[in-house]
């Protein structure tokens, strides 16, 4: 067992051995004494644990005995570890010094907050926000997912429209700072996900229980973004079609489960036929295959989506962070491309 008092930043790695290598440098730097950095490895072939050994020996190796995927990955790693905060890192992020501070600072003064993020910017053009994560995640009533500074494919230049501490509803999984006693209340990320959409379904479930999720601007982190699978790779695809829809089942409201749902699967639909007409078999196929394994799978999700709604502030409703509008049509149909407009449209 890892213990310390310090924050763990813990980067979860495979086969990325040239990632840490560019990466790695600027984060033990930058987290100076106020963190201490661990690598987990997720089975990696390509001689990322004998490069750290040699080249990083400060760093905590933490070795898994195969690839578990991101949330098990994680999950495994965590277990291991006793910190008052865990920071979850992508080992494509490069990072400002001192760049914890303010995320620790603002943790300490506000206990109801369960987990942070930093902004995140894009590491090839640090003037943009990064699509994974911008300044903070929300979600439309159909479950899509959309970020101060990116609204699907339209990614904002930071101009400073964004550097207040706001409320958001999930953090981004490329640098997510969460409190040691949430992650393990919460009980972590959903390792039947593998990866893509797990957390989000992890901050939905702790802002549904009444913890709050913030994104604190003053501190920032520059992500590659798509390391792992390129946009549009069908795997990509079939990941974040099934986890969403596994995450609305988990996590919505009684009463909206069936409407949304109902909405979804006709959007779904509509989204494969982009795909058709586009000529793109693979990713219509990907379309088709989550929604075929979501409806497998469902019925193994029933526990969870009764235990989140049993421990859930009302219900789960009146969560202001997930805005009750489909963002679909403020996206195509009213031309509204940015989070400001959306929102205060």
């Amino acid at each position: 067992m890892l213990r310390t008092d310090k924050v763990a930043v813990v980067i979860l790695n495979w086969n990325g051995l040239d990632m840490l290598r560019r990466f790695l440098p600027s984060v033990v730097q930058g987290s100076g004494a106020d963190g201490l950095v661990v690598v987990a490895d997720n089975g990696s072939t390509d001689g990322s644990l004998a490069m750290l050994a040699s080249e990083f020996p400060t760093v905590e190796r933490l070795p898994l005995d195969r690839n578990y995927g991101f949330a098990e990955g994680y999950n495994r790693a965590l277990a291991q570890i006793d910190a008052p905060y865990y920071l979850l890192l992508n080992s494509d992020v490069r990072v400002d010094d001192g760049w914890l501070r303010p995320l620790v600072h603002y943790m300490e003064a506000h206990p109801e907050v369960a987990a942070c993020q930093p902004k995140l910017l894009s590491e090839r053009e640090p003037q943009m926000f990064e699509y994974a994560g911008g300044a903070g995640g929300y979600l439309d009533r159909y479950g899509y997912p959309f970020c101060r500074g990116r609204v699907f494919g339209t990614v904002e230049r930071d101009e400073g429209q964004y550097d207040e501490v706001c409320p958001v509803l999930w953090a981004t999984g490329a640098a997510l700072m969460v409190r040691q006693a949430d992650w393990q209340a919460s009980g972590g990320l959903d390792a039947a996900f593998f990866a893509h959409m797990e957390e989000i379904d992890l901050c939905w479930r702790l802002r549904m229980r009444g913890r709050k999720l913030v994104c604190v601007p003053q501190s920032r982190a520059y992500h590659v973004g798509g390391g792992t699978l390129d946009a549009g790779n069908p795997r990509k695809t079939y990941l974040n079609f099934r986890n969403n829809l596994l995450m609305l089942y988990k996590n919505l409201p009684a009463d909206e489960l069936r409407p949304v749902m109902r909405t979804r699967r006709w959007l779904d639909y509509l989204a494969a036929l982009q795909f058709l007409l586009k000529a793109d078999v693979p990713n219509l196929r990907a379309v088709l295959r989550a929604r075929r394994d979501y409806h497998r799978m469902r019925p193994q999700f029933e526990a969870a989506r009764q235990q989140n709604l049993q421990l859930a502030v009302q219900g789960g409703h009146h969560i202001p962070e997930r805005v009750d509008m489909s963002l679909l049509w403020q996206y195509y149909a009213r031309g509204r491309r940015t989070f400001s407009a959306i929102v205060k449209g």
